[in-house]
């Protein structure tokens, strides 16, 4: 057989084949494993008690008893960031589920019922998406007390309408199938259908969609703890730790640079794996 004829019967089968993962997405998950898994073992892993202010020790440069330095009160920075990694990726578990489920609850609901339900809550959507989410997050943080719950409620109030958009547009889509079609005329309940049939086939585009929002939440409860209405003393948080060393940062840079790339590496490593999930689960791209 010729080399063209094997490359002729070679293109269906790449064409069935699972397009290969990235390789910038790859790097992106294995950031979020190790980041995860430092969170996870920080009780473990880091060298020194969570809070554990020593004066004596007060802004030390990094070395090799304090890799990261010491901040303020002579805590370990690198201490910090650990426990602050297991603060940060708690907010953006819960905002992230707390919206997923409100969100694609509403929007599977909009796209299988339409007629007026599909109406009521898409307009009540529409009101929360025609304000700037980090303005309403700031509004509905001012009024609460400030503490990682107020982060949680407040950024997972402003996050739940896009989940509803995107799912109530893929359910729409998929109530019309031929096989959900076939399940209403055999009797089948309402519930029932959306639980078997609409509700599952909506879910991958919100799961894209949550990897890539994950590192928005990040920032945006950095954002909010950094200007005081987020997480407080003693509780370890990098938006935190950030607030409280921004003004050492000409003379004691490590206060607030290694907090700074915490955020940075965390977000970073969000959005590829994102973006790398969304082209591999891309149908266009699966066929080329």
């Amino acid at each position: 057989m010729s080399t063209k004829e094997q490359t002729q019967d070679a293109q269906p089968l790449r064409r069935t084949l699972p397009r290969v993962p990235d390789r910038f997405a790859a790097f992106g998950a294995v950031l979020i494993v190790l980041i995860v898994l430092a969170a996870v073992l920080a009780p473990w892993l880091a060298p020194y008690p969570a809070d554990d202010p020593r004066p004596l020790e007060r802004l030390m440069e990094p070395s090799v008893a304090h890799w990261f330095g010491t901040d303020q009160v002579g805590r370990d920075v690198l201490t910090r960031i650990l426990y602050g990694g297991r603060t940060s990726l708690f907010i953006a578990v819960a905002v992230l589920a707390v919206s997923a489920v409100v969100g694609v609850t509403l929007g599977v609901t909009a796209g299988y019922a339409g007629g007026w339900i599909r109406d009521v809550i898409m307009r009540v959507t529409d009101v929360f998406l025609a304000f700037p989410a980090l303005l309403l997050s700031l509004a509905l943080a001012v009024v609460l007390q400030p503490s990682v719950n107020t982060v949680i409620l407040a950024i997972a109030a402003t996050w739940w309408p896009w989940y509803t958009r995107l799912s109530a547009s893929v359910a729409a889509s998929i109530a019309t199938r031929p096989y959900v079609d076939a399940a209403r005329c055999l009797g089948v309940p309402a519930p029932l259908i959306v639980l078997r049939h609409v509700l599952p086939n909506s879910l991958t585009p919100v799961l894209v969609q949550i990897s890539l929002d994950a590192g928005g939440v990040i920032l945006t409860s950095a954002a909010l703890s950094y200007l005081g209405l987020g997480a407080q003393e003693p509780t370890a948080e990098w938006g935190l730790m950030v607030q409280q060393g921004q003004t050492l940062f000409t003379t004691n840079w490590w206060v607030v640079t290694f907090p700074g790339l915490a955020i940075l590496v965390t977000a970073f490593a969000f959005n590829v794996l994102g973006e790398g999930l969304r082209n591999a689960l891309d149908p266009r791209r699966a066929v080329r």
